[in-house]
């Protein structure tokens, strides 16, 4: 009999979610689960380490054998290095992270605690995938999506990932019948208008809120924000070496081993 596959589950949204209770469903169907999930909400942390405060990891009884809970007070790193650490004996076959609670398609994967969990899982030589729906409701619904989470789970599973690379999902907020489908996809050029919205405090102290708008600066059809707008799922594979090689011929011709 084939060995179940050893699946780490994580978010950014905090392990209550609605999202992650859907995506750790999907994975019981697969494998055998373990989650380390942070105990509150983690939205926006990025990369995020703790380093100066102490980290404390819960296990939380679980009615499903299969399954196996822990949350911890960290980011969403934070909770993958504490699975690879302190947790798993082996490393896992695969991690996946979310469902996120909203996109996280373009430059919101600079910001996403969701992809930078699977990122660390990445870093690990763990395949990893980020999952999200453009749905910031609490209650959204992840059933439409759970089909779309399982066959891209499994052909991972099964095909395996370029070294390097871990994949950044993003559905549609559509039901299952309307999705058109999965592409793959570019990371489109997009960025956030930002400003701050300044206020007062009854006692008279500033505070800033920070607000924005999104901006799409990329017409191509070969975009996440395309896709997403268009009915279709964006798969968008995503490295995380940030070398700029294009660049480097470039500064290869500055003179900057020249003596003044």
């Amino acid at each position: 009999m084939k060995k179940k596959p050893l699946i780490l589950v994580t978010n950014d949204d905090g392990i209550t979610a609605p999202g992650i209770r859907a995506l750790i469903s999907v994975m019981a169907e697969i494998g055998q689960v373990v989650v380390v999930a942070p105990d509150k909400p983690q939205s926006a942390m990025g990369h995020a380490i703790t380093m100066n405060n102490m980290l404390y990891l819960n296990k939380i009884s679980t009615e499903n054998a299969a399954i196996t809970e822990y949350n911890c007070s960290g980011t969403p790193v934070d909770c993958v290095k504490m699975a690879i650490s302190e947790i798993l004996k082996q490393k896992p076959d695969l991690c996946v992270s979310g469902i996120n609670h909203g996109s996280n398609s373009s430059i919101n994967v600079i910001y996403s605690g969701t992809m930078s969990a699977a990122v660390e899982a990445g870093i690990e030589g763990i395949p990893a995938i980020g999952f999200s729906l453009l749905d910031y409701e609490w209650n959204a619904d992840f059933e439409q999506v759970k089909s779309f989470v399982k066959k891209i789970a499994l052909e991972t599973l099964d095909k395996g990932l370029p070294s390097g690379t871990i994949l950044n999902v993003n559905f549609p907020k559509l039901q299952e019948k309307q999705m058109k489908g999965i592409k793959i996809c570019r990371q489109a050029k997009a960025f956030w208008m930002e400003k701050f919205d300044k206020r007062q405090t009854p006692q008279g102290k500033d505070y800033y809120w920070l607000t924005g708008e999104f901006i799409n600066q990329d017409q191509g059809e070969d975009t996440d924000e395309w896709a997403l707008a268009n009915g279709y799922i964006s798969v968008v594979p995503v490295q995380f070496d940030m070398t700029a090689h294009h660049a480097i011929q470039q500064l290869n011709t500055w003179t900057l081993n020249e003596k003044n």
